[in-house]
């Protein structure tokens, strides 16, 4: 394992949560190595002189072809894989992989891990990286970590001093101020048959709310709303959700309208390891945007920092002329639509405390230091065996200066079945930025008005 000498000095490795009062902000001497060695946003700016290249500003300027229009075009549509990781070849490449990658590709002969020539595409916009460069010196770890200070908007942490530190950066990481997705996910039976379930989901952070006050709503995060679009039997249903930023103080306030009943319910099982909306089974609420929610159940250790092969600049996976047959496969998606890069991972630890209940006892999350996403995450159950694994698919939203995700896939290595989420390839307008939103739009009383049947 790789650790960057500027980082290790500044990185505090821990194997339990640590008790205290107020922890995080870091010297004005550390913070001026933000722009400097490290990007604004804390990643190693050189790169490793072989496969990572230098950061270099990322993917600000869209490629020729791009028309406006939300229909991202592939940047890197010529480039030649450089070569497959599959069954044959697996151990030459185990160090860069996670057990759960490697799980996979031991389990079936179609997942292949097909690599490419890095690109360090992901930026944000200039006020979301210089926010991050000001919260490096201010904003801090409360409550055991269950909450943040001195803070209100970008990544709180770019120089981590732990484990908790670096999944708050994922939780909070900017995606658009205020958007709204149309989407498909699937849940194929393990010979690969599969319905679509849509969804419209509307994410706006309480900052952009067109009547936001300062001091208002302090302790929200962001507001999220998931609308039912299809099959007929579930469209109308309507998920609100009020995130919080101490969800132990204050847990997350949720609301269903069912279209069936017509009634709003108090909704607390969308928490922790509640279940997925329509998902089967087959994820938690908190496998939700790869890791949601409140931090307060695990022991978050920072393990450090490695190089992997990660999944990345996958516009393949949102290309509009590709439909859904064509990347649902029985046991996984169509690997060959796939694009892996190496690019160097925060290695977190999330365990379970004692006396805590959760299905997942321990989860190894891979997060990716230039965007702060995860990209990988190994969920093990309560005998310690390896039972989940999860990929991000990420693409950076060049007209947006966004990272984000393409779709997100959860496989079930017990079962042998899996979830896709985001799926955006036979949707109408998918991604839609700087909607105009006020806070009486996530409302309990805006979900009847959402709902229709």
């Amino acid at each position: 394992m790789k650790l960057n000498k500027h980082l290790l000095a500044t990185s505090i490795m821990v194997a339990t949560l640590f008790a205290g009062n107020a922890l995080g902000a870091v010297s004005e001497e550390q913070a001026a190595k933000l722009g400097d060695s490290l990007t604004p946003m804390g990643a190693e700016k050189a790169g490793n002189g072989n496969e990572i290249p230098a950061w270099d500003g990322g993917l600000a300027t869209p490629p020729a072809g791009y028309k406006d229009d939300g229909v991202y075009v592939n940047p890197f549509l010529d480039e030649k894989r450089l070569f497959t990781i599959d069954q044959s070849n697996v151990e030459e490449y185990a160090d860069k992989l996670s057990p759960g990658q490697i799980a996979m590709i031991n389990r079936y002969d179609g997942y292949v891990i097909p690599v490419y020539k890095t690109h360090r595409s992901a930026v944000y916009p200039e006020k979301v990286m210089s926010d991050t460069v000001a919260n490096a010196t201010t904003t801090e770890l409360i409550k055991d970590g269950n909450g943040l200070g001195n803070y209100e908007t970008a990544t709180p942490f770019p120089i981590p001093q732990n484990g908790l530190e670096a999944i708050w950066n994922h939780i909070t990481r900017y995606r658009g101020g205020s958007i709204q997705r149309n989407s498909g996910q699937v849940a194929p039976t393990e010979n690969g048959a599969y319905s679509v379930v849509k969804f419209q989901d509307e994410l706006t952070w309480k900052t952009y709310l067109k009547d936001y006050e300062p001091g208002q709503a302090e302790n929200v995060l962001f507001y999220f709303k998931q609308a039912i679009t299809a099959p007929a039997r579930l469209a109308g249903n309507v998920l609100l959700v009020h995130e919080t930023i101490d969800q132990v103080k204050e847990p997350r306030s949720a609301w269903i309208y069912n279209a069936g009943q017509r009634r709003v319910r108090r909704a607390p099982q969308v928490a922790y390891d509640g279940p997925g909306t329509a998902s089967d089974g087959l994820r938690t609420s908190d496998n939700f945007d790869m890791f949601n929610g409140a931090p307060d159940r695990y022991n978050w250790e920072l393990v450090g920092k490695k190089e992997m092969y990660i999944p990345y600049n996958s516009y393949q996976l949102v290309d509009q002329d590709l439909n859904y047959d064509e990347i649902v496969r029985a046991g996984h998606i169509n690997q060959e639509l796939t694009r892996y890069e190496l690019h160097r991972v925060w290695h977190v630890r999330a365990t379970l405390k004692d006396g805590e209940r959760h299905v997942y006892a321990k989860r190894d999350l891979y997060i990716d230091e230039d965007s702060w996403q995860a990209s990988i995450i190994d969920h093990y159950d309560g005998r310690g065996e390896l039972w989940r694994v999860a990929e991000a698919h990420s693409m950076q939203f060049y007209d947006q200066a966004i990272p984000w995700y393409a779709i997100e896939s959860l496989y079930d290595l017990l079962s042998g079945r899996y979830l896709v989420l985001g799926l955006t390839n036979e949707e109408a307008n998918p991604f839609t930025f700087d909607v105009e939103r006020m806070s009486r739009d996530f409302t309990p009383a805006a979900l009847r008005r959402a709902g229709t049947r």
